[in-house]
Order: structure tokens, then C-alpha cells, then sequence
């Protein structure tokens, strides 16, 4: 398989490659994030999405949470994050939020994106759509 197919399976979920993925929709939450002053005097509404390809394994989860990426520990650790001070750019909350999605053992790839609600009147969003993969940043881990 070349890794141009090994990065497109890894896009969806995908029976044959053993993969799935573990979501957060639409999360809605505040920080401080901006480079400008207007921007640090006060939180902005921030809506993120997250998408975590997983590898299924030999496919038994025996029913038990310890064997899955817990979306829940997902939003705990994206909450902190953000409670966590000052950001400056879209970007590297993107980044951050990667970073935590794929120490955990079985994620293969992070798809993040981080949109800033409140910049624009005549624009519903603004921001960053990332991808990385496990061991790299641009290269699947297998």
C-alpha cells in the first residue's frame, strides 16, 4: 500500500484497515485568543471540532472504556486547554489540541478544526482546519 493510500484510509472510517473514528461535534467554548489588544481584554466564543482515527486492533473492546478513545476525556483535556491562558493564534490551539488527541495509544490520525464565532458581522466563522498523524506530523504511523 503506498502512503498516499494509507493516508486516504485513514480520512474515514474503514472496516478493512481497522480504523474508526472518535468524535466531537460543534463544542462550544471561550478563551482568550487573538494577537491583537482588543483581542486579550476578554474571552471570544470558539467552536471546535475534533475527529480522531483510531485503530480498532483486533476489534475487542470487551465492552470496556480502558480499550477506546474516551471522547469525553477528549473534551476534559480541550476544556483545559483553553482554561489554561492566553492564546495567540488559531493555529496553535489547533495544534495543542492535536497533540493531546494523539498521545493516546491507539489514535493514528487527528483532524482538528478551531473556528473564532465572533470576528466578522458578515462572517458566521473564521479559522483552522489541521490534520496530523501519529509519530509525525504530516506522515500515518502503522
Amino acid at each position: 500500500m503506498s502512503k498516499t493510500q494509507v493516508i486516504e484510509t485513514l480520512k474515514i472510517a474503514d472496516a478493512g484497515n481497522g480504523i474508526r473514528h472518535v468524535f466531537v461535534r460543534d463544542l462550544e467554548l471561550t478563551c482568550i485568543i487573538g494577537v491583537h489588544a482588543h483581542e486579550k481584554r476578554g474571552p471570544q466564543r470558539v467552536r471546535i471540532n475534533v475527529d480522531v482515527g483510531v485503530s480498532e486492533g483486533d476489534g475487542t473492546h470487551a465492552d470496556q472504556l480502558d480499550n477506546v478513545l474516551c471522547y469525553e476525556d477528549i473534551v476534559t483535556r480541550v476544556r483545559a486547554i483553553t482554561a489554561d491562558g492566553s492564546i495567540n493564534l488559531v493555529e496553535t490551539l489547533a495544534e495543542r489540541i492535536a497533540e493531546i488527541c494523539l498521545q493516546h495509544r491507539l489514535a493514528r490520525s487527528a483532524r482538528i478544526r478551531v473556528e473564532k464565532l465572533d470576528v466578522f458581522d458578515d462572517a458566521r466563522s473564521v479559522g483552522v482546519e489541521i490534520e496530523r498523524f501519529a509519530g509525525g506530523r504530516g506522515r500515518p504511523r502503522i
